[in-house]
């Protein structure tokens, strides 16, 4: 782990319950904020890859832009709807 996980860490097993749930409130404010983030750097049309859950590599492209996902149409197994965290634009 790195320096600031490890001393994150540690501090979580430093926590009471009320300090607790502020910081999976954060984490989660955290997590939208670089959702939405990444949503932006999507356009349809884009070429983007993803990996699957299994390993499996899809390319496609991006057919709609949601708050947090993004629909991508693949060539041969339809559509999928995709964190755009998850996303990986292609070079054109």
């Amino acid at each position: 782990m790195t320096n600031i996980v490890t001393k994150a860490t540690e501090l979580v097993y430093q926590m009471d319950n009320d300090q607790l749930n502020q910081l999976v409130e954060a984490v989660k404010l955290k997590r939208t904020h670089l959702a939405r983030q990444a949503v932006r750097a999507f356009t349809i049309s884009d070429a983007v890859q993803f990996t699957s859950r299994d390993g499996r590599t899809y390319t496609g492209t991006v057919r709609k832009v949601n708050r947090k996902y993004i629909v991508v149409d693949t060539v041969r197994n339809g559509s999928y709807r995709v964190p755009a965290t998850m996303l990986q634009m292609l070079e054109a």
